[in-house]
């Protein structure tokens, strides 16, 4: 009902716009103008020059309500009183996070690193911790038997965080554990997205929820007025438990993630457990989402507890990535892993859906004899997406990247790892909804054991998936290179 009363605002707002400016023709003039000052402006902001380019064609093929249309639906510039919440709400990051003086421990080692950690920390304010550990979880069933296992010994807090929750054994499992642990004084916050979980949570689950005894916060609640902000969706998953444990990969809460069911052949995810200090910034970050998100005050420093001293064997460096602000940090993150890599760079993605910068930085990579290799998935959950992924496969073969397929059915790790000293495990695609408009978050691992895990891995997945060949992306027919050309067009709209 809420998609089909948006369309039915679109279409009576395009229907309007049309027949008014064909009955009078100063407001065909009028729209027009619209239109052309639309593209001086998106010609002068800073935005990609993809998402500049998809825009401007837009405009021109509907020049009567393109300009219009932009101004709704394209412009990114914030309100007066979202900007204000926006940096009232940085505060807290000053407050309550410290300084990154572990990650200037790089510095000596490895300066590129540290100039890594540096731009993480400036930007995001999520400083880098030595005393954690960490565990990677190779595919979604190990990290939920663990994720059971350590919610059974929660004693003060729990925190979920997912775009996604669907009723099955998954769910229902965490359910009936979260409810027993509400019955022991547990305290339990669980935030998920709307849009994300408006086809898999059951009428009523909102009340159930409550019900229950936990504090649920739905974000961004989808509603039935054509506004961009429903874009801007909460893409991360978290879970946070007494603050000394958390888990964050791109594993969601549904039965698929762990195999339970086939949806596109073998559901190959991933993620990482962390313990110690840097279970900190998890905290933190759920807890200030939830403030932006409800309004709620909320004492991060009843939250915090000290952590035992742990056999650490490297630095951890956990972020964030909103759109509320101007800053790509997860996509400078990648291309800071691609840029400063003078071996390999090993990344896993389902969604190949790239701008010119991120296609030139792994062909110059690639060019320069870094041995650079991606791994996408063989069976797509979005044919469109796929057909946008492969239509960058030749250009990025003619390189010298190898792509390979995930053979036995879809990848959705998200994952850099480069040189044996850093790799990134988080929640963010490569693609322009994740780099954009959703919120996201990863965890940077500098020279701990975890990277060796994290490659092996992807080693273990190249010899099941199939490698491409420039025979086979040039092996298209001429429909499909069609359209492949026009969805390429609108990419950072999709």
């Amino acid at each position: 009902m809420v998609a089909l009363m948006l369309v039915l605002q679109i279409a009576l707002f395009v229907f309007l716009i049309v027949y008014s400016s064909q009955a009078v023709s100063a407001i065909y003039i009028m729209a027009n103008i619209v239109s052309f000052i639309a593209v001086v402006g998106v010609v002068s902001n800073n935005e990609n020059p993809s998402y500049k380019l998809t825009w401007i064609i837009a405009i021109l093929v509907f020049p009567v309500v393109g300009g219009i249309f932009y101004f709704f639906f394209g412009n990114k510039r914030m309100s007066r009183k979202l900007r204000r919440q926006i940096l009232l709400s940085m505060e807290d990051n000053h407050i309550y996070l410290s300084d990154n003086a572990v990650g200037e421990r790089l510095q000596a080692d490895d300066p590129h690193l540290a100039l890594h950690s540096r731009y993480i920390y400036n930007i995001s304010g999520y400083p880098t911790y030595y005393n954690t550990i960490s565990e990677y979880y190779p595919v979604g069933e190990l990290m939920f038997e663990r994720i059971v296992e350590e919610l059974k010994q929660a004693e003060k807090y729990i925190f979920l965080e997912y775009f996604i929750i669907r009723p099955g054994i998954m769910w229902n499992t965490i359910y009936d554990i979260l409810r027993e642990k509400v019955a022991q004084g547990v305290e339990i916050r669980l935030m998920y997205d709307d849009l994300g979980s408006i086809s898999t949570v059951p009428k009523g689950f909102d009340r159930a929820v409550r019900a229950a005894g936990i504090k649920l916060c739905v974000f961004n609640p989808f509603r039935p007025r054509a506004s961009v902000i429903h874009n801007n969706r909460d893409h991360r998953k978290i879970c946070v438990i007494d603050g000394k444990i958390a888990f964050c990969g791109g594993i969601n809460l549904a039965d698929e993630y762990i195999n339970q069911f086939e949806r596109f052949g073998h559901w190959k995810d991933t993620g990482v457990m962390l313990q110690g200090e840097a279970v900190w910034s998890f905290v933190f970050m759920f807890l200030h989402l939830w403030k932006f998100s409800t309004g709620e005050k909320i004492m991060y420093n009843d939250y915090r507890v000290s952590c035992a001293r742990q056999d650490a064997d490297g630095l951890v460096q956990v972020f964030d990535d909103s759109p509320l602000d101007r800053h790509n940090v997860t996509e400078t993150a990648y291309l800071n892993i691609i840029y400063r890599a003078t071996k390999y760079v090993y990344i896993t993605t389902p969604y190949l859906v790239i701008d010119n910068e991120m296609e030139f930085a792994l062909c110059t990579a690639a060019e320069a004899g870094i041995d650079v290799r991606i791994i996408t998935p063989y069976i797509p959950d979005k044919w469109y997406v796929h057909m946008l992924t492969r239509s960058h496969y030749k250009r990025l073969i003619q390189s010298g990247v190898k792509i390979y397929e995930y053979s036995p059915g879809f990848m959705h790790g998200k994952m850099f790892v480069s040189d044996d000293n850093v790799c990134l495990v988080g929640t963010c695609n490569m693609d322009f909804r994740s780099f954009y408009l959703h919120f996201e978050c990863s965890v940077l691992f500098f020279g701990a054991k975890i990277i060796a895990d994290v490659k092996a891995d992807m080693l273990a997945c190249q010899d099941i998936s199939h490698l491409v060949t420039l025979e086979d992306a040039d092996a298209i027919s001429i429909p499909r290179r069609m359209l492949r050309a026009f969805l390429k067009i609108f990419a950072p709209l999709m």
